[in-house]
């Protein structure tokens, strides 16, 4: 049961950050030190879709690992 869970682990927290570096919004820090830095007012299709998977993965993450967590005590 608890290699299903941390396989499970693995996956989820895989997939997490495959779908945050897949996520090119904004400039962040390359705005401060001059370089061009773009607004976006609201995400569209395949960027709405992206953020809304990445928090569904960060919430399955959160709760994977809290049922790891207890089932380890």
């Amino acid at each position: 049961m608890e290699a299903i869970l941390f396989f499970a682990l693995v996956l989820v927290s895989v997939g997490l950050v495959a779908s945050i570096l897949m996520q090119s919004r904004g400039s962040g820090l390359g705005a401060t030190f001059g370089g061009e830095s773009s607004v976006h007012t609201s995400r569209r299709g395949v960027e709405k879709r992206l953020y809304q998977f990445t928090v569904v993965l960060s919430v399955l993450f959160v709760g994977v690992s809290m049922v790891v967590y207890i089932a380890s005590l």
